[in-house]
């Protein structure tokens, strides 16, 4: 009988000691995936015109004046936050859009235009705070960060030009609110990249000029 007792008291402090075990690892989890959200947001993206003479003194036009006129168009914007408190916090954007690069004039032409059809993806780390006092109502916050922006021309209207990455910094500010509950919300922003233009490695388009794209965005979050 004693034996019998000692048996069960024995497992009974094993599984108390693992049950322990096990619910401060849960506990430990559920904090670290409460300071987390995730976000998916729309974009407009306004891209800025630059100009300047073509640099490579091996480029067939070079000292030409050549113009970059980047078509706007809506992308997207996915965002992982991770908030460790208000004046501490960091996150990771990847962006996505699909437009037109036009080069003006286009090499060994007069006056036209070479439209270059590319995909932009945004890849950028970021620090972030979100101060404790709301703005009306609105959560704010204020985040910037760098990174690098990928430049893939489309396979039928890329004109057979390689992919190039340029590396980006950004800034963004914003206000979000919670809906229903703690774990749902909409957030709306105002995002600039700043990049050098891209040439797609070709001597013919290189005027090492720095560009802007503006994205104002509005979307929603998720939180654990």
């Amino acid at each position: 009988m004693i034996r019998k007792v000692s048996l069960f008291l024995a497992a009974a402090l094993f599984a108390s000691t693992f049950g322990s075990a096990g619910a401060q690892q849960v506990s430990l989890l559920d904090r670290q995936l409460s300071r987390m959200d995730f976000g998916i947001s729309g974009a407009g993206l306004f891209n800025k015109n630059v100009s300047g003479p073509i640099l490579p003194s091996a480029a067939s036009n070079a000292g030409t004046t050549l113009s970059l006129t980047p078509s706007n168009t809506i992308g997207g914007v996915f965002t992982i936050r991770y908030i460790v408190k208000p004046l501490v916090g960091f996150e990771f954007n990847y962006g996505y859009a699909r437009y037109t690069e036009n080069f003006s004039p286009g090499p060994g032409t007069t006056g036209s235009t070479l439209g270059v059809q590319t995909r932009a993806s945004e890849y950028t780390l970021g620090y972030i705070f979100t101060p404790d006092h709301k703005f009306f109502g609105f959560q704010p916050f204020v985040s910037a960060g760098a990174g690098a922006t990928e430049f893939k021309p489309t396979p039928h209207g890329g004109e057979g030009l390689p992919e190039q990455a340029r590396a980006t910094y950004y800034y963004s500010a914003g206000l979000q609110q919670e809906y229903f509950s703690s774990h749902f919300g909409f957030r709306a922003s105002f995002r600039q990249l700043f990049y050098l233009a891209p040439d797609f490695g070709q001597n013919y388009f290189t005027i090492l000029k720095h560009t802007t794209s503006t994205e104002p965005t509005i979307g929603f979050y998720l939180r654990y």
